[in-house]
């Protein structure tokens, strides 16, 4: 079995809502894996992953995973 590579991961909180918001917000919230308040996912610091909390930057909350 092959290891995997460590790679640093950011924890993603959902702290507004897209009521009112763009259409593409919406889905960008969904692709994060996000569509309800205050709901929170761990995922890979990857560079697509950073260009989508960009785009949402004022509807989440982004920290580094424990």
């Amino acid at each position: 079995m092959a290891k995997a590579s460590k790679q640093s991961r950011i924890k993603i909180t959902q702290i507004g809502s897209p009521i009112g918001r763009r259409f593409d917000q919406r889905e960008t919230l969904i692709g994060l894996g996000l569509n309800k308040m205050n709901r929170s996912r761990v995922l890979e610091d990857t560079p697509a992953v950073r260009g989508m909390v960009e785009k949402v930057s004022h509807l989440v909350k982004v920290e580094p995973a424990a």
